[in-house]
């Protein structure tokens, strides 16, 4: 991979196991999915490639295949509010895919990542003619304005510990974020970006959570045990 070329520039056919990762292609009709599958298009991002800037019209409804990403904007004191963290299976963007407005975050690869690109034209066409995919982006917008109510919310919190708990917890959405599973793959320095505290501080957070029996560390990754209670963010207080 020629790492002087752009994201856009970097474009290329998704294999058959990429295809295998993409969770709406299998509410399509035969018909409709011979459409979308001959539009995908999948990118290699590597760490700190934007695939989304604010201002930047919207061109493509982007999901990830594999890799982390972050969505987030700027705070009017200058500081950065990140809404979502986006692991595998989530796709993102489809209400400003479906007005076709200027995006108003940013979404940057945290880790090298496979990010897929249906063609807005492509969006659009799906969504006059599929009842599956209308279901599919129906359920994508109710789960995302939770996800950002919830993201003020712990952007307010003033306990690390409950921060990280409800941080975590969002990543474990399983309508937003199928390709999860039970193990998430993430290391202490990401979701230390996504949490906006230091590393240091996410390695205090993740003890404390696991003494509670709230999420167990393994090797390359995090399990979440209690998820309801990590959603809830009593744990330690932090309510």
């Amino acid at each position: 991979m020629n790492q002087d070329l752009s994201l856009h520039h970097r474009r290329r056919q998704p294999t058959t196991e990429e295809l295998g990762g993409i969770p709406w292609l299998s509410l399509l009709q035969p018909a409709e999915r011979e459409r979308a599958e001959a539009e995908l298009l999948v990118g290699d991002a590597l760490p700190g490639d934007y695939v989304c800037r604010i201002g930047r019209p919207v061109t493509y409804w982007f999901g990830v295949v594999e890799g982390l990403l972050k969505m987030s904007n700027d705070n009017a004191d200058g500081g950065t509010m990140t809404f979502a963290g986006l692991p595998p299976g989530g796709w993102f963007g489809e209400g400003t895919a479906v007005k076709r407005e200027p995006y108003r975050y940013n979404v940057q690869a945290l880790r090298k990542s496979v990010v897929a690109g249906l063609p807005i034209d492509t969006f659009h066409w799906l969504l006059d003619h599929s009842i599956g995919f209308n279901r599919f982006v129906m359920h994508q917008l109710n789960e995302r304005l939770g996800q950002f109510i919830a993201a003020r919310e712990i952007d307010r919190l003033n306990n690390p510990d409950a921060r990280v708990a409800r941080s975590l917890a969002a990543l474990f959405n399983s309508v937003l974020y199928p390709g999860v599973g039970e193990v998430l793959r993430i290391t202490q320095q990401e979701l230390a970006y996504l949490v906006g505290l230091s590393r240091q501080r996410v390695n205090e957070a993740l003890a404390t959570l696991e003494a509670q029996g709230a999420i167990r560390v393994e090797y390359g990754g995090l399990r979440v045990l209690n998820l309801e209670a990590m959603r809830a963010g009593w744990l330690n207080g932090g309510k």
